[in-house]
């Protein structure tokens, strides 16, 4: 439900004091001090050097000072009676001091309070206040109508500016506390993505690596219940000790991919295709440094795509091809197909579902399947 504009409170941030500049808090002040000096003044002035009516005079004052302090933190509170209330006791205290003498103190407290009500009550209040206060200094001023009128609408003028500027002010204040608001949520926002990037980093070497080691445990497994040789479950063991030397440094390498420290893509391929028997690489277009996320994807790709061909096809030629292009890079993985290996069946099968969902989250893909002879891993990552 809309607010009423008639009956909206100023903003808090408009009514307190936080954001202001030092010479506006200094200006602020510095009125303050004015009006209490005049109504010191005022009260000395007036009581003709009465010493009872000297101390009445400034305990009137003082009084004053309270109430206005009250009426203050209430409107900053937002509580509307108890703003009425020290209003009216300060529109009291006016009267007062005009009966006893006090004109001037009298006069300085009805504009003071007019300004007040027009800058921190809700509208309709605030008019209705200052009405009050601008019809009791109408009432005793020793002016024309022209004047009095000309008097008022200028102290009107003046509490209507107050409000305009706190408002501007307030509203000022709460759009910054959004902004830090909304830096802080980013920078929330930016750690988690970073946390789900190492995370999938650090799944996807330790997935790699593992599953590698996996294949030749799992076959030395099988030639010790098969009665295999034991040059062959020797070869098996050594392979799985490569492959966890191999896994070390690339959790290694991962560590500095995430450092910003990453060897060249091609070389990287190099190396790759170097433990994989009839394994090579061909590499087209420009070549060029990668974002970090889509050269790691296009690595796990190429890991995860060869470690297949291990599992699935032992002893096919592998030809891994990467080409860059203008707006994407791809990366072509086939091998030209063979007699299913003992390991099919191990594994969950879950590599190349990680695979595409690294690619989508960059805004790519990746494509697996049946191709000529054997089977083809296509990547292709915007860049």
């Amino acid at each position: 439900m809309k607010e009423n504009a008639w009956t909206r409170w100023p903003s808090r941030e408009a009514l307190s004091r936080e954001g202001l500049s030092t010479s506006r808090c200094v200006l602020a002040w510095s009125v303050r001090g004015l009006v209490l000096g005049l109504l010191l003044w005022g009260a000395l002035v007036d009581s003709q050097g009465l010493g009872w009516k000297t101390a009445a005079g400034v305990a009137g004052v003082l009084l004053a000072a309270l109430l206005a302090r009250e009426f203050f933190r209430t409107t900053l509170q937002h509580r509307l009676w108890p703003s009425l209330a020290s209003f009216a006791l300060l529109q009291g205290i006016a009267v007062a001091a005009h009966v006893s003498g006090f004109s001037l103190a009298a006069l300085v407290m009805w504009c003071g309070c007019a300004v007040a009500a027009l800058e921190r009550l809700p509208p309709t209040a605030a008019f209705i206040a200052a009405g009050v206060a601008f019809g009791s200094y109408g009432s005793v001023i020793d002016a024309d109508l022209l004047t009095t009128v000309v008097n008022g609408v200028g102290v009107g003028l003046a509490g209507y500016t107050l409000r305009l500027d706190a408002e501007a002010r307030g509203s000022a204040q709460r759009l910054l506390a959004q902004e830090r608001a909304a830096r802080a949520a980013e920078a929330e926002t930016a750690a988690l993505a970073e946390r789900a990037r190492i995370a999938r980093e650090i799944h996807d070497v330790l997935a790699h690596s593992l599953s590698a080691q996996l294949v030749h445990l799992e076959a030395a497994r099988l030639l010790i219940e098969r009665g295999g040789e034991r040059e062959q479950v020797h070869e098996r063991v050594v392979a799985a000790r490569e492959m966890a030397r191999g896994g070390l440094a690339e959790t290694r390498q991962a560590l500095s991919a995430l450092r910003g420290e990453l060897t060249p893509l091609e070389d990287f391929l190099s190396g790759l295709v170097g433990t994989v028997g009839g394994a090579e690489v061909t590499i087209t277009g420009e070549r060029r440094a990668l974002p970090t996320e889509a050269s790691q994807a296009v690595r796990r790709a190429a890991q995860e795509a060869l470690t297949n061909v291990r599992k699935h096809a032992p002893g096919a030629k592998v030809r891994v091809m990467l080409d860059y292009r203008p707006d994407e890079v791809t990366l072509d993985v086939r091998d030209s197909g063979g007699s299913p290996g003992e390991l099919t069946g191990t594994g969950a099968g879950y590599g190349l579902l990680g695979m595409r969902e690294r690619a989508e989250l960059l805004g790519g893909s990746l494509e697996a399947g049946p191709g000529g002879e054997g089977f083809v891993v296509t990547l292709k990552v915007p860049v």
